[in-house]
């Protein structure tokens, strides 16, 4: 995968993304308990831990279009697109329902809002089996050494032992 937007030879995109599905999860999960009989206000926080996955979510699509710009036509790039609008329609679906409790009283959840986002979470999974994919495409064109290889050129501090590799 390449990018533009890159931590030490990473891109961003894929860790901005675990932000806005972290926070969904989370939203559910208060809500569900607000849904099965919790306090009040557990309602009122899934709301705003929703409305906070949705900036995230923003931001990671920001990221994920300048991404988008540089890749060449082929397998990767329809995988970011469609990684991309998998994203955009989980948060498009936590997006209506968030504008539902935007007028409520307290914006606790109701059960319809609940399965509305448990089916934008299942959509968020294929998001993330589309980003696991990009990222495995990304590694493929890179080679970290393992094992003895990654000690080689590292400056023994004090070492009495020294590592060779044995020769071929």
């Amino acid at each position: 995968m390449e990018s533009r937007l890159r931590v030490q030879g990473h891109p961003i995109q894929p860790m901005l993304v675990t932000f806005p599905f972290g926070l969904f999860v989370s939203a559910v999960l208060f809500d569900l308990a607000d849904v099965a009989g919790g306090p009040a206000f557990l309602g009122e926080v899934g709301y705003w831990t929703a409305v906070a996955a949705l900036v995230a979510a923003a931001l990671a699509g920001v990221a994920g279009m300048v991404d988008l710009w540089d890749v060449r036509a082929g397998r990767t790039r329809r995988t970011m697109v469609t990684f991309n609008l998998v994203n955009a329609g989980m948060a498009a679906l936590f997006l209506l329902a968030c504008l539902i409790r935007a007028d409520a009283p307290q914006r606790g959840a109701t059960a319809v809002l609940v399965f509305t986002e448990l089916v934008a979470l299942a959509v968020g999974a294929v998001g993330v089996r589309l980003g696991a994919r990009l990222m495995r495409q990304f590694d493929a064109g890179r080679r970290e050494p393992s094992g003895f290889e990654a000690l080689e050129g590292v400056p023994a501090a004090g070492a009495t032992v020294e590592i060779i590799r044995p020769r071929a």
